[in-house]
């Protein structure tokens, strides 16, 4: 969230920041209100003022006309201070609507097609036979089940069965270990079901509201794990001797995809229900850019592992999000339907989802507290990353290769087979 007096001073930038960003920002609103809240506030110090006064002037039982007068001052205080209060309120909802400005690195750009491609590794997988697409490698396993996963809960579901549920499974198995093994994170086991204040809290209310799940209780299933685990040390003040903290999720992620209708409706690419390995960073500013590239690196190191074809992008300024303030996406390349598939987002917010949730760290003792740079990105998404997995490693048979990496998780299983 954006302060108030960020605006008051330099309210350009902020109109710059949404407009680069492609989003709306009610400035000219917030000012209006401030500056109502602002001779509000005067008149209600003015009259608290005169009520002093006027107290301080009665000796002994007051006369009636000297009640009259407190008791009118009283109820003039009480009405401006409840209007103040609403107007404070309407600011405090409106700046909620105010998007993070992007980081004078981020590419600027219009679309998606602005985004700056940094690095590729790999090259794309090659066959003597047409590859097929990962839904139809999928169906002819009996590894996907799209038509019973409608039956039970609708459209952009699925239900995966047999070696092919196992082979998603190691996935994110693989994934959390590495995280944890090597690279140090510690594991967090989440609520899946979280309050409205840590949707606030993280960035995702409310702009994103229509495409979360609601329940009646006010509560949230969480469209992502960032949600819970940035929450952790929400109205906390940490030491500096803490950070950088680094955490990891294993968890299903739910999202009504609102706005994606028509769009990747075949096979397991966009689902109102699915699987991620998430990983979140608590920092201090000065090695937050610093922990942004290493985070990326830690997400990289397993597309490359699984020896999947991936490029990194920098994200431009008009396709970054409502919250980021830097952001790299990981593309997967999926041969069978021969497009890039987003396996992960890795941003950096600086002190935005920090400031919702009251997350700050003292510098050294007695110093006075400042908020930390909070990030997080996918370490990976596990449905684009079954879907590519299979599209690079199917043969000719129609049978799919299990990478390496993963056999350790699979039984003793090596291939995924048509069965007979």
């Amino acid at each position: 969230m954006i302060p108030l007096q960020r605006i008051r001073e330099d309210p350009d930038s902020y109109r710059r920041g949404a407009e680069l960003k492609g989003e709306e920002a009610p400035i000219d609103r917030i000012l209006e209100l401030d500056g109502r809240a602002r001779i509000l506030r005067t008149d209600v110090e003015r009259l608290q003022a005169e009520r002093n006064a006027a107290a301080k002037q009665i000796r002994g039982k007051p006369t009636d006309e000297q009640r009259e007068q407190m008791q009118e001052l009283r109820l003039r205080v009480q009405s401006l201070e409840a209007e103040l209060g609403e107007l404070d309120a309407e600011i405090g909802t409106l700046l909620l609507h105010v998007p993070n400005p992007p980081h004078e690195s981020v590419p600027v750009g219009k679309s998606e097609d602005d985004n700056v491609t940094v690095r590729t590794w790999g090259a794309p997988a090659t066959f003597d036979f047409e590859p097929r697409p990962h839904y139809e490698i999928g169906e002819r396993l009996g590894t996907f089940d799209f038509e019973r996963a409608v039956k039970l809960s609708g459209a952009r579901f699925a239900v995966l069965k047999g070696a092919g549920a196992r082979l998603h499974r190691a996935l994110g198995l693989w994934f959390l270990d590495v995280a944890t093994l090597r690279h140090g994170y510690t594991e967090i086991a989440p609520p899946l079901l979280v309050r409205r204040e840590t949707m606030v809290g993280a960035a995702q209310l409310p702009k994103f509201e229509d495409q979360a799940y609601h329940s009646d209780d006010d509560t949230f299933l969480i469209p992502t794990a960032e949600v819970p685990v940035t929450n952790l040390y929400r109205d906390e003040i940490l030491e500096a001797s803490q950070l950088p903290i680094r955490h990891v999720a294993f968890t299903p992620c739910f999202r009504r995809e609102a706005g994606a209708a028509g769009k990747d409706t075949r096979g397991y690419i966009r689902m109102h229900q699915f699987e991620k390995v998430e990983l979140v960073k608590f920092t201090t500013p000065e090695t937050s850019l610093d922990e942004l590239e290493s985070l990326v690196a830690d997400a990289e190191v397993l597309l490359r592992e699984l020896g999947i074809h991936y490029r990194v992008l920098s994200m431009c300024t008009a396709d970054m999000g409502f919250a980021q303030w830097k952001k790299y996406d990981l593309e997967a390349w999926a041969p069978g339907m021969g497009r890039w598939l987003e396996v992960s987002s890795c941003s950096v917010f600086g002190e935005f989802q920090a400031r919702r949730a009251g997350i700050r760290f003292r510098p050294a003792p007695g110093e006075k507290p400042l908020f930390v740079h909070t990030l997080n990105g996918s370490g990976l998404a596990l449905a684009r990353v079954f879907d590519a997995v299979l599209e690079t490693y199917q043969q000719a048979d129609g049978s799919v290769l299990v990478p390496e990496v993963l056999r350790p998780y699979m039984a003793g299983i090596e291939r995924l087979s048509i069965p007979q």
